[in-house]
């Protein structure tokens, strides 16, 4: 399940108590998804593409203006 922590301004998800992490930064109307994480032994099982389809969706919700300086997230856009 990923939780959305919007005073740290990131999405996360715990699988085998590790964390995938998606950053972002809003100024204004305009958010940066700046870095996405997920932990080497968890890579290849799609985590980071959960994590950046409910990010999207979250600033689309929101009406922002997506901008992604992560390259991973740049991707989906």
């Amino acid at each position: 399940m990923i939780e959305h922590q919007p005073d740290k301004q990131r999405f996360i998800l715990c699988k085998d108590d590790h964390e995938c992490v998606l950053d972002y930064v809003v100024q204004g109307n305009h958010v940066d998804f700046t870095h996405t994480y997920v932990p080497f032994r968890l890579r290849g099982q799609g985590l980071a593409e959960l994590l950046v389809e409910e990010g999207l969706k979250w600033a689309r919700e929101q009406q922002l203006n997506i901008d992604a300086s992560c390259w991973y997230v740049r991707k989906f856009l």
